[in-house]
């Protein structure tokens, strides 16, 4: 897949997996994404918006540290097959990095997850109720995220699940915010306005050259 800088052994990997070409919404958000700018990203359903968060992320978090045991990426979905789901592109798109990946849900044992996470993960994918109780119950450390992701935002919404984003949003400090959604509504861009800062919104179908071009590093 050739977008620009993308780092050599992802680009390898999604290769080896058939993605040689990137996809509207790929395309036309990689420098947005990259630049560390707060975005909500619309896409319908099957434009790769599951796959552009993976490989956002290992572009963002490259290889896990050695000396830190602290989630670096947040990525909220909104259930435990979109956890499954997402999981196994991070085997496949990060086969040739050493990225920690846990998933958790609304089923998983929550003492068994926390003590996964003591021991040290670079991406936490998770539901937002299962989520809420484990940074409601423990003290981890949401210092060191360089990027929070909520997958599915709208879906999220109308399942009533906003006072859980929020309450997890505002507990991390200073960060970089993604929302994905099928569709941008008003009350997605009304939480976007809440929790983020300064959001662009970017929907496959406009012409965002310009803007990668003015962002790209």
């Amino acid at each position: 897949m050739k977008l620009k800088k993308i780092l050599p052994h992802l680009q390898k990997a999604l290769e080896e997996a058939g993605l040689t070409e990137a996809n509207e919404l790929q395309d036309g958000s990689w420098g947005t994404v990259k630049s560390g700018v707060d975005c909500v990203l619309g896409a319908a359903t099957g434009e790769g918006k599951t796959t552009t968060i993976v490989i956002s992320v290992i572009q963002k978090l490259d290889k896990a540290p050695q000396d830190m045991i602290a989630p670096r990426a947040l990525i909220i979905v909104r259930d435990k097959e979109k956890m499954l789901e997402m999981m196994e592109l991070f085997r496949i798109y990060g086969k040739y990095t050493d990225l920690r990946v846990y998933g958790v849900h609304d089923k998983t044992n929550l003492d068994e997850d926390k003590n996964q996470i003591s021991v040290g993960i670079d991406v936490l994918i998770g539901t937002p109720i299962r989520l809420n109780e484990m940074f409601g119950s423990a003290g981890f450390d949401v210092n060191q995220l360089k990027i929070l992701v909520v997958d599915d935002t709208e879906e999220m919404l109308r399942n009533r699940l906003e006072p859980k984003l929020a309450r997890l949003s505002n507990s991390i400090g200073k960060t970089q915010r993604l929302f994905f959604t099928d569709v941008i509504s008003e009350r997605v861009e009304l939480l976007a306005d809440r929790l983020m800062v300064e959001p662009l919104f970017l929907e496959t179908g406009e012409d965002e050259e310009e803007f990668d071009e003015e962002y790209e590093d």
